[in-house]
C-alpha cells in the first residue's frame, strides 16, 4: 500500500470509449512509431532526441498559471495537453510534472472568501450597499489543498479528449528517501506506463515543510521544488528526456533582458562557472539556478534535458514536440562538447572576418580570388579524388536521382571554366564595395552620398552543387560580405577540400575566418531561426528545398526562387533551323539545370506542319519524353501521356507541349503557370518579339535564345548565387551587384535641423554633383 501517494488512475468505466482501451491504443501506436533505446547514457547530440522513448515534461508555475498568479493559463494547458497526447500516441511513455495547484486553489479560495463575504454585507446592510471587501493573504499549503483536485480533474478532462487515461501522485521528499516507498513509487509508475496511462505528479505542497537550503546528500538531490523532483523522478525512472518549461526562452549567458544577454544553446557540465543568474521567474519557488542543478544532476543521471519557453505557444510554437523531434528550442544539456565551434560562435566569427575582408583594398580582394583560382587548376586532382570519393558514396546508396548526381560530379572542364568565372569577379570587383551611386550638395559644406556596402552575413544553402562553393566564396569575398556555407552530405568530402582552398586563399590577407563552412549536426530549420545573425539566406538546390527555407526563415530575408518552370513559345513565324536549335538547347544541354525547359508552346497554325514534325522527331531522338497539355492532347487521336500539372519542373529528359492560339494566349499560360524565371519566344516577327518581352512578367525573357542563357556567368558577372524571381533588391541572375546594399554618408561643418527651419538662416540647395562614371574596360 502506498501511504504517502494519492493516487488516482482515474479507470472509471466508460462504455462509450469501450472501443479505446489504453492497451490497444499502446499497440497501435508502438507500430506506427517503433521507440526501442537502452537507458544508460545522456544523449550526446540534439539530433538524436527522436529516439527518446520515455519522456518527463515538467511545466513550471510561470507556465500553467496566469499572469495574475490566481488562475490557470487554459490556452498554454490545452497546448500542452495536445502535444504530449501526439507523443503518446507515437509510442512514447510520457509523464508530467506539474505545478498549478497553489494557483487554482488561490482562485477558488478566493471566489469563496468573497462570496461569503458579500452575502454576509447584504444580509446586515439595510441599504444593500456593499462595502469594499478585501481578502486575506491565503496560506500556500491551504490554497495547494483546495486547487489539487481541480487541477486533476481539469487534466483529465483535456486529455480524455484524445483517448488518454491519466493518474494522479502526489509525493514529498520522504517518498523518495524512504527505500520502501521508493520502491512503490517506482513500481506505480511503470505500472501505469504499462498500462499507456500519463502520470502527472506534483509535490503534496499541502503538507510539505518549508525547503531546506543545501540539504543535498551524498549526490542526491532532494526534492526543493518542482524542477528538483522532475530531475530525481527522470532519473529514478530512467527517463530518455527531461523537458522543463519556463517562462525563458532558456539558459543565458547572463540575466535575460541584458544588452549582452545571449541564449546559450548547449550547455555543457562546468560551464556553469561563466554564468550569472537573474531573479526568479514571477511564480514558484525555484529559479534558473535551481533548474540548471536538477537539469546537471538528471544529466548525470543518463537523462538528457532541455529547457526552454512554455508560456507562448502562439510564439513559439509546438515547443514540446519541436524538442523530441530535434529542432533547435531552448537549452540542450549535454556532456558531449564538439571539437569545433558552435554555429553561432562561426557566425559570429564570419561576421568579424567580414568586417575586415570589407576593410580591405579592392585589389586586395582581387587577389583572394585570383589566388582561389589558381588553387582550382593547381590542387585540380586532390579536388577530383575528393569528389570521386563522394560520387562512390553517392552511387552506392541509391539515393540521388541522375540529375542529382550530374549536380555532384566534378571533372577537369568544370574546374577550368569555374577559375575563368573567378577571375572574371576578381576584375569586376575592383569597383565594388564603396562606390558612390549618387553625391548631393544640400547646402554649403554639407554634402550627402550614397554608397555601395556589403549586405553582411550570408547563408547560403546549396545540395548536390559543390561548384557552388567557390563561386559564392569569391562573390562574397568581392562584395566584403561574410558567409556561412551549408552544403549538402551528399558532397561532404568534395565541400571540405574547396572550403579548404577557400582558406587558404583568404589566409593571403589574414581574413580566413570570412567564410565559415558549416559541419556540424544543424538542421536548416534551426539556421534558419537565426535572425540575429544572419542577414540574407541564399538557397541553391531543389524548388523543395528553397520552398523549405523560406516557409522556415523568420525574420531574414530570402533571396531564390521556388522554382524553374521555364517556356519557349514557338510563335507562327518561327525560323524552323532557329526553332529546332533553340529547343535542343533550352531542353537537351542541361536537363537538370533551372534554366531548362520544361513546356514548350506552340501555336496552333504550326500543327500538322513540317515544323510540327520535325520538332517532335528531334525530341524523340534526343530520347525526351513528352506529357500532352489539355489542348495538345485534344488534337491528337492517340497522344503521349497527357500532363498532371502545367507547372510542372522536370528537371530531367521530360518536358510539355501544348498548343495555344496566340501570342497573347502564350503569355496568359506563362503568368499562370510559370514560375516568372526564364522564358524565351522564337519568331521572326519583331513586333511580337517586342510586345512579348515587353509584356511578359518574368525575371529574364529572351527572343530568339536558349534559356540557358540565363546564368550568371554567360551573362558576363562572372559566376552567381542564384537567380531570383523576387520583385525587390535584385532579380534574375544574382552576381556581384545583388550582394551589395548602400548607406548614406554625410558630411557636414556644424550644421544642425533647426538651421534650416524657418526662423533658420540657411536654405536647402538640394544640387546634383556628377559622379564620374566607372571604367568598365
Amino acid at each position: 500500500m502506498l501511504q504517502r501517494f494519492a493516487l488516482c488512475s482515474r479507470l472509471r468505466s466508460r462504455p462509450a470509449q469501450a472501443n479505446v482501451c489504453p492497451l490497444i491504443t499502446r499497440a497501435v501506436s508502438q507500430t506506427k512509431f517503433p521507440l526501442t533505446r537502452s537507458h544508460g547514457k545522456s544523449f550526446a547530440h540534439r539530433s538524436e532526441l527522436k529516439q527518446a522513448k520515455r519522456v518527463v515534461v515538467k511545466l513550471g508555475s510561470a507556465v500553467v498559471t496566469r499572469g495574475d498568479e490566481c488562475g490557470l493559463a487554459l490556452g498554454r494547458l490545452a497546448s500542452v495537453v495536445e502535444q504530449v497526447a501526439v507523443l503518446q500516441n507515437q509510442g512514447r511513455e510520457m509523464m508530467i510534472v506539474t505545478s498549478g495547484a497553489v494557483a487554482f486553489g488561490r482562485q477558488r479560495l478566493r471566489h469563496e472568501i468573497l462570496l461569503s463575504q458579500s452575502v454576509r454585507q447584504a444580509l446586515h446592510s439595510g441599504q444593500n450597499q456593499l462595502k469594499e471587501m478585501s481578502v486575506p493573504v491565503l496560506e500556500a499549503r491551504a490554497c495547494a489543498a483546495a486547487g489539487q483536485s481541480g487541477l486533476m480533474a481539469l487534466y483529465e478532462a483535456m486529455f480524455t479528449q484524445y483517448s488518454i487515461c491519466t493518474a494522479q501522485i502526489l509525493v514529498t521528499n520522504l517518498d523518495f528517501h524512504d527505500e520502501q516507498k521508493r520502491r512503490n513509487l517506482n513500481s506505480t509508475l511503470h505500472e501505469l506506463l504499462r498500462m499507456n496511462i500519463v502520470p502527472i505528479i506534483n509535490t503534496n505542497d499541502a503538507v510539505v515543510p518549508p525547503p531546506v537550503p543545501n540539504s543535498d546528500l551524498q549526490g542526491v538531490i532532494s526534492i526543493k521544488d518542482n524542477d528538483s523532483l522532475a530531475a530525481r523522478l527522470a532519473v529514478e525512472m530512467k527517463a530518455d528526456l527531461l523537458i522543463a518549461l519556463s517562462d525563458v526562452e532558456g539558459l543565458y549567458d547572463s540575466p535575460p533582458g541584458t544588452d549582452d544577454a545571449k541564449l546559450i544553446d548547449i550547455f555543457y557540465p562546468g560551464d556553469q562557472q561563466s554564468i550569472t543568474y537573474g531573479t526568479k521567474s514571477r511564480v514558484g519557488i525555484g529559479g534558473m539556478e535551481a533548474k540548471v542543478k536538477a537539469a546537471l544532476w538528471a544529466l548525470q543521471g543518463g537523462t538528457s534535458v532541455v529547457i526552454a519557453n512554455g508560456t507562448h505557444p502562439k510564439v513559439t510554437g509546438q515547443v514540446i514536440t519541436d524538442i523530441v523531434e530535434g529542432k533547435k528550442v531552448g537549452t540542450f544539456f549535454s556532456e558531449v562538447k564538439p571539437a569545433g565551434p558552435t554555429v553561432e560562435q562561426q557566425t559570429e566569427m564570419a561576421r568579424q572576418g567580414g568586417r575586415a575582408l570589407a576593410s580591405l583594398l579592392p585589389e586586395e580582394r582581387g587577389e583572394i580570388i585570383c589566388r582561389l583560382a589558381d588553387l582550382l587548376t593547381e590542387k585540380k586532382e586532390e579536388i577530383l579524388n575528393a569528389n570521386k570519393r563522394d560520387m562512390e558514396l553517392a552511387t552506392s546508396s541509391g539515393r540521388l536521382s541522375t540529375p542529382l548526381l550530374n549536380r555532384l560530379s566534378l571533372s577537369s572542364s568544370k574546374l577550368n571554366s569555374l577559375a575563368i568565372g573567378l577571375r572574371q569577379i576578381a576584375v569586376s570587383s575592383q569597383e565594388s564595395v564603396g562606390r558612390v551611386l549618387r553625391r548631393t550638395r544640400l547646402a554649403n559644406n554639407l554634402q550627402l552620398e550614397q554608397i555601395t556596402v556589403p549586405i553582411g552575413v550570408l547563408l547560403v544553402i546549396f545540395e548536390s552543387r559543390p561548384d557552388c562553393l567557390p563561386q559564392v566564396s569569391a562573390l562574397a569575398i568581392a562584395s566584403g560580405n561574410a558567409l556561412l556555407l551549408k552544403g549538402g552530405k551528399e558532397a561532404a568530402n568534395t565541400n571540405r577540400t574547396l572550403h579548404q582552398l577557400t582558406q587558404e586563399a583568404l589566409s593571403v590577407h589574414g581574413v580566413q575566418e570570412a567564410v565559415q563552412l558549416v559541419s556540424t549536426r544543424e538542421e536548416v530549420e534551426d539556421l534558419c531561426r537565426l535572425d540575429q545573425l544572419i542577414d540574407l539566406i541564399i538557397p541553391r538546390g531543389s524548388s523543395q528545398l528553397v520552398r523549405e527555407i523560406q516557409r522556415a526563415a523568420r525574420g531574414i530575408p530570402v533571396l531564390g526562387h521556388s522554382e524553374g518552370v521555364c517556356h519557349v513559345y514557338v510563335d507562327a513565324e518561327a525560323s524552323i533551323d532557329k526553332t529546332l536549335d533553340i529547343i535542343k538547347d533550352s531542353k537537351c544541354d542541361y536537363p537538370a539545370a533551372c534554366n531548362a525547359m520544361e513546356t514548350l508552346l506552340i501555336h496552333r497554325d504550326l500543327l500538322r506542319t513540317p515544323l510540327f514534325d520535325q520538332i517532335i522527331d528531334m525530341l524523340r531522338v534526343e530520347q525526351v519524353k513528352i506529357h500532352a497539355g489539355p489542348k495538345f492532347a485534344s488534337y491528337l487521336t492517340f497522344s503521349p501521356s497527357e500532363v498532371k500539372s502545367l507547372r510542372t519542373e522536370y528537371g530531367d529528359l521530360e518536358c510539355c507541349i501544348e498548343v495555344v492560339d496566340s501570342m497573347q494566349d502564350a503569355l496568359d499560360h506563362i503568368h499562370k503557370y510559370g514560375s516568372s524565371h526564364t522564358d524565351a519566344i522564337v519568331t521572326e516577327n519583331e513586333e511580337t518579339a517586342e510586345q512579348f518581352l515587353q509584356q511578359l512578367d518574368s525575371a529574364c525573357v529572351f527572343w530568339n535564345a536558349s534559356t540557358r542563357f540565363a546564368d550568371g556567368y554567360r551573362f558576363g558577372l562572372g559566376a552567381e548565387v542564384g537567380i531570383s524571381t523576387a520583385r525587390i533588391h535584385a532579380r534574375g541572375p544574382v552576381g556581384l551587384e545583388g550582394l551589395l546594399t548602400t548607406k548614406w554618408v554625410l558630411r557636414g561643418d556644424g550644421h544642425t535641423a533647426a538651421d534650416f527651419s524657418e526662423q533658420g538662416s540657411m536654405k536647402f540647395l538640394h544640387e546634383n554633383i556628377p559622379v564620374p562614371q566607372r571604367n568598365l574596360s
